[in-house]
């Protein structure tokens, strides 16, 4: 039994094992056959010594490719496909009139953010250039209205050069360029650009 047991092991490789591995395979087979011979006839063979004997025939016998596995080039690429575009954040966050520009806010570049989001209400901010807020403006109208423009432009006065600015729970009517820091009733953050 043992010896069609190897025959058909024998088979086996060579229909389905490549020509570089084929060494390492048929050691391995001819061990176990071995290692079932054996703790078939004595019965005293533990499973541990099988695997250590596996083991250390497929450490001994196989051989690595250089060209198939680089494993520093492998881990850079699949770290490369999962970074993405750094994002920024503007500092210090500015808001503006209509003559500035938006965009990434610095100390350099004074900006208006132009990803504005209130951490209140959790809803982005909405800027309109060259128009600003009636003063008849509350909370509710805001919270009832936002996003909709057909429904915010009940409220809203044009007038050149000023931004109005608004979210569900709060709004500002700005015409110079402001930094966010000077109001503490507003809870808007920059909501990350990746320029």
């Amino acid at each position: 039994m043992a010896d069609d047991l190897d025959e058909l092991l024998d088979e086996v490789e060579s229909r389905f094992c490549s020509s570089a591995n084929d060494a390492a395979t048929r050691r391995v087979a001819k061990n176990r056959s071995q290692t079932n011979r054996t703790s078939n006839a004595c019965g005293e063979a533990s499973k541990h010594d099988d695997i250590d004997g596996l083991i250390k025939d497929i450490f001994e016998d196989v051989t690595f490719d250089d060209e198939k596995v680089n494993t520093r080039a492998s881990y850079k690429s699949s770290v490369e496909s999962f970074t993405q575009t750094p994002c920024k954040r503007c500092c210090p966050v500015y808001l503006g009139g209509s003559s500035v520009p938006f965009g990434l806010g610095t100390n350099i570049s004074q900006r208006t953010c132009s990803r504005l989001r209130c951490t209140a209400c959790d809803f982005s901010v909405a800027a309109y250039d060259d128009y600003q807020w009636d003063k008849s403006c509350d909370y509710l109208f805001f919270r009832n209205s936002m996003p909709e423009l057909e429904k915010l432009q009940s409220k809203m006065i044009r007038k050149r050069g000023s931004r109005a600015y608004a979210c569900q729970c709060s709004w500002r009517s700005i015409q110079q360029l402001t930094d966010l820091q000077l109001d503490q009733q507003l809870r808007w953050v920059c909501g990350k650009h990746t320029e």
